[in-house]
């Protein structure tokens, strides 16, 4: 399957009245022309975005090799565009990579997507919203919003570096067999945790944290 990629976002850091972070946020993410350089950025707490002059502010939270790239669907965009009823740019979410053709909430944790010629990710985690989310959108109840919705996009991390740029194809190399898609993560990091045991299909694809809390709340209904 392919799909494009529209386009590539980058964010400044900027000060922000809805980040707990010193230094404000870096989700103000806008499209660049030209080449991007991708890469892993290193663990999570100390290393950032994979995408080279990308701010990620709240190390804490965001940023690190199993959320080096955040990607979002531009039809998912056109319908939050509709039920806002108001305009909603390219990177306005904070996504790195703004897509067209691309399923990216029944995406599975695991897949894998070649873009342009020399960059592989793969498929780790949703995106869970946030206060800065909230503040950023200037939309009331954006949370409880967004988390009913359950189209969170995807977080990815970079499996081969290199560049990436607006139009590039993106193609799935890899589906994996199991059903965790990126909608059952995140309806089990949020609204239904009974599902956290059905990450654990996953296997070592899962993100880290997850993997953790999945594991833990197996082993409590277990007893």
């Amino acid at each position: 399957m392919n799909a494009t990629l529209l386009t590539v976002n980058i964010g400044r850091a900027a000060p922000s009245a809805h980040s707990s972070a010193e230094g404000g946020t870096g989700i103000d993410k806008r499209p660049v022309d030209g080449p991007v350089a991708v890469a892993a950025p290193g663990p999570k707490g100390t290393a950032g975005s994979g995408l080279a002059g990308d701010a990620v502010v709240d190390l804490r939270h965001h940023g690190g090799d199993d959320q080096a790239v955040y990607a979002y669907a531009r039809e998912d965009l056109d319908d939050w565009q509709r039920q806002l009823d108001r305009e909603l740019a390219n990177g306005v979410f904070g996504e790195n990579l703004t897509t067209a053709g691309l399923d990216v909430t029944d995406a599975r944790i695991g897949e894998r997507w070649r873009i342009g010629q020399e960059v592989l990710l793969e498929v780790t985690s949703p995106r869970i919203p946030c206060r800065t989310f909230q503040g950023w959108l200037d939309e009331r109840g954006w949370i409880k919003r967004f988390t009913q919705a359950a189209v969170p996009g995807a977080y990815l991390r970079v499996l081969e570096a290199g560049e990436i740029r607006a139009g590039d194809t993106v193609t799935v190399e890899h589906r994996p067999d199991h059903d965790v898609t990126v909608a059952l993560m995140f309806r089990a990091l949020t609204t239904r945790r009974e599902l956290q045991p059905r990450l654990l299909a996953a296997g070592d694809a899962l993100h880290e944290e997850a993997r953790a809390t999945a594991t833990k709340y197996a082993a409590q209904s277990a007893n």
